[in-house]
C-alpha cells in the first residue's frame, strides 16, 4: 500500500511506493529518494534524513514531512498520481550520520526541497 506524504501545511507532496526499495516518488512520477531501514537516502547515495513512526526528520532532527495520521494539521486530498518513470540506478549509499535527538520542531525547509536534495533529475 502506498503511503502519501504531506508537508507541514497538510499539502500532499510525495508518496512512498509499495516496492522493495521503499522508493519515494514526487507526484509527477519521478523517484527522488528511498528508505533503507529507518534512513532516507537520495538517489545519489547521500543520507538526507530519517523516517521514524511515520514522520520524516531532517539531519538536525526536525520534522519535515508527515503521513496523514501524523500531520499536525488537516490534510488536503492528494492529486491523481502520474505513471511512474523508470528509476535511475542508485548510487552506493554513503555512511549515514548519527541520529540526533528527534525534535518536535518543524523544519523551515519545504518537504519537496528536502526530498529532491540528492535526486537525479
Amino acid at each position: 500500500m502506498e503511503i502519501d506524504l504531506y508537508d507541514k501545511n497538510g499539502e500532499p507532496v510525495a508518496y512512498i511506493a509499495d516496492d522493495a526499495e521503499q522508493s519515494i516518488y514526487m507526484w509527477d512520477g519521478h523517484a527522488v529518494c528511498y528508505i533503507y531501514e529507518d534512513k532516507i537516502y537520495g538517489w545519489k547515495g547521500q543520507h538526507i534524513g530519517w523516517y521514524v513512526d511515520e514522520i520524516i526528520y531532517d539531519l538536525n532532527g526536525e520534522r519535515v514531512g508527515f503521513t496523514k495520521r501524523t500531520c499536525p494539521t488537516y490534510t488536503s486530498i492528494p492529486p491523481i498520481k502520474y505513471i511512474k518513470y523508470i528509476k535511475y540506478i542508485k548510487y552506493i549509499r554513503c555512511i549515514p550520520y548519527m541520529r540526533p535527538f528527534l525534535k518536535t520542531t518543524i523544519s523551515s525547509m519545504p518537504l519537496s526541497d528536502f526530498l529532491q536534495q540528492d535526486a537525479i533529475v
